[in-house]
């Protein structure tokens, strides 16, 4: 886990802890984004004759997927990318006459800059 991340995850337990619903938000969908993006592609597995299951790990840990070791880099682009995403729609918003909405949206985009 890089810095970053680990910073992130740190102030979405101080939000929720604080019961700040924005931040929450935001941070959550935030490491979540982080964490798809180190989740690796599933490669398409051909079934056998001997049907799905045919193969199958079994015991401790046969679940956990590997995962792509994500630098800083990395998560400030996600982060990035969530901030530019918050600011289109916020522009799209207001053009439609959703103000209130597109603040909200702003204020999240505003969080994710510090971050940046």
């Amino acid at each position: 886990m890089t810095g970053l991340q680990a910073r992130l995850r740190a102030d979405l337990l101080t939000a929720r802890k604080a019961r700040d619903a924005t931040a929450t938000a935001v941070l959550r969908s935030t490491v979540a984004a982080v964490a798809n993006a180190a989740a690796l592609p599933v490669a398409d597995a051909a079934l056998t004759a001997d049907g799905p299951i045919a193969g199958a790990a079994v015991g401790v840990g046969a679940t956990e997927a590997a995962r792509r070791e994500l630098t800083d880099d990395d998560v400030r682009a996600i982060v990035a990318a969530e901030q530019s995403e918050r600011l289109t729609a916020a522009t799209d918003l207001e053009a439609h006459g959703a103000g209130e909405k597109a603040e909200q949206l702003r204020a999240e985009a505003e969080l994710l800059a510090s971050y940046l």
